[in-house]
């Protein structure tokens, strides 16, 4: 079993077939197609910085490795390892660039493949009563603050200075 979030676009709201077209479910974990064409993935998910940045990485890896003189086998195992951290992180920053997009993760669930979580969330979005609630903001609205004065990890005493 996998889990997946469901990423929609800021207009869908529960209970509304209406952004489901668009939506995307990413799954967690290793992506091991990530792992073997790294940049290529990315940029197949239109993750363009992230593929520059990628590819920026692994060629200041071939150089340092070049310019400190290691052996090949070393050079091989340090790209091995390179490749492996962006297998493992890949997913997250998947979510990462639609939640900064506007496309907050908006459900998560798990299911045995991609088939059977695209049905799952569909049946949950459009039933309202088993759909998720939306994400709240983390700060209040309008930039709200609390009345009392904060000093470092407590509030300050009346009286106090």
């Amino acid at each position: 079993m996998r889990s997946y979030t469901l990423h929609l676009p800021p207009e869908a709201r529960p209970g509304e077939a209406h952004g489901l077209d668009r939506a995307q479910l990413v799954p967690d974990g290793f992506a091991p197609a990530a792992f073997a064409f790294s940049v290529l993935w990315f940029l197949y998910h239109r993750l363009w910085v992230a593929a520059l940045i990628v590819l920026a990485g692994l060629a200041a890896l071939a150089g340092a490795g070049y310019a400190l003189g290691l052996p090949s086998v070393a050079a091989s195992g340090i790209s091995l390892l390179a490749a492996l951290l962006i297998g493992l992180e890949a997913s997250s920053l998947r979510r990462w660039t639609l939640a900064c997009r506007g496309w907050p993760a908006r459900d998560a669930l798990v299911a045995a493949n991609a088939e059977e979580a695209e049905i799952k969330a569909v049946a949950r979005w459009l039933d309202p009563e088993r759909a998720a609630p939306a994400p709240r903001p983390p700060f209040p609205a309008g930039g709200a603050r609390r009345s009392d004065p904060v000093i470092g990890l407590f509030p300050a005493r009346e009286g106090a200075r």
